[in-house]
């Protein structure tokens, strides 16, 4: 199964202009990924999704956790988590070669409703692992590139599609860890509670005690669990949250390092240098004109503002 998916994927690539690239496909979160060469780490918010890789191998690194996975394998994300992944593994003649599929938790909710016996994995895990990709997801992965091709079909077989491959995840052996997502009133959905306050007030001075009281828990009890899904503090959460932001409004937006400094939240410009020297491993106004030279060097173009 996994020689027809990999012939799938790279038929659909072809189709649409080959090279390397993210390659959209006609289902919004759906796309596939080619490259030709090992990638410097990419610094973004995973939502939860599924990460597939066929060919090649990437890594991904949240807070103090370093996780690996290669081919047939995928990384399952089951809340939002600032993260910086990256291929480690990759060459003109064997490229990587992957599917990311963005997650619908409301789906998800659904079919728990339906399916007994499912029960959440016990304690606090990371919301982040790595799982082997078996035939039954393989089929659904492979139906869902084929389909790309036929945008018709989409509004019809897509949904059902997911809704499989939900089950599979739900069913296999870390069904426990997506539960925990996506039952009400678990600790893990307290915690999504108050990264979504976190989200919506990142430019703002949040005390932990408000966070944890939107998750209804402890102060101390939400900070055990907010690190044990995380592995970072909601201190650093939304120090990632304001330094991507931050990247996003000089790279997209052309601010000046001072304007996105101020927008996100940092009263003093110097601090927020520092801070994204640290994070991003080069000062913005050298990671800006890094990331221009990048896409001109990918896409023959300048890399477009608004």
């Amino acid at each position: 199964m996994s020689s027809s998916l990999l012939e799938t994927v790279t038929a659909y690539v072809e189709s649409k202009g080959g090279g390397q690239g993210l390659f959209p496909t006609a289902m919004e979160g759906v796309n596939v990924i080619r490259s030709f060469q090992e990638m410097m780490p990419h610094r973004k918010i995973y939502r939860p999704s599924l990460c597939v890789v066929l060919k090649g191998a990437k890594q991904i690194l949240f807070g103090e956790d370093t996780l690996d996975y290669g081919e047939m394998q995928c990384l399952v994300v089951s809340m939002e988590l600032p993260a910086s992944g990256r291929i480690v593994k990759a060459a003109p003649d064997e490229p990587f070669l992957g599917v990311t599929i963005d997650f619908d938790v409301s789906v998800i909710h659904e079919l728990l409703r339906e399916m007994d016996g499912l029960t959440p994995s016990q304690g606090a895990r990371p919301c982040v692992f790595v799982a082997d990709v078996d035939e039954p997801l393989s089929d659904c992965i492979q139906r869902l590139v084929r389909m790309a091709d036929n945008p018709k079909s989409v509004p019809i077989l897509y949904p059902s599609v997911m809704r499989e491959i939900y089950y599979w995840l739900l069913s296999g052996p870390h069904g426990g860890e997506i539960c925990k997502l996506a039952l009400p009133e678990s600790s893990t959905e307290r915690v999504v509670k108050a990264i979504q306050l976190l989200r919506s007030n990142f430019t703002q001075t949040l005390r932990v005690e408000q966070l944890a009281e939107a998750a209804r828990m402890s102060a101390s009890s939400f900070h055990q669990h907010f690190k044990a899904l995380t592995s970072m503090s909601p201190l650093q959460y939304q120090k990632q949250l304001r330094l991507l932001e931050a990247r996003r409004l000089m790279i997209s937006a052309a601010a000046t390092v001072a304007e996105a400094a101020y927008q996100v939240g940092y009263e003093s410009a110097s601090q927020f240098s520092r801070e994204y020297s640290r994070t991003f491993g080069v000062a913005p106004k050298r990671d800006v004109m890094n990331q221009h030279r990048l896409y001109r060097s990918l896409t023959g173009r300048e890399l477009p503002t608004v």
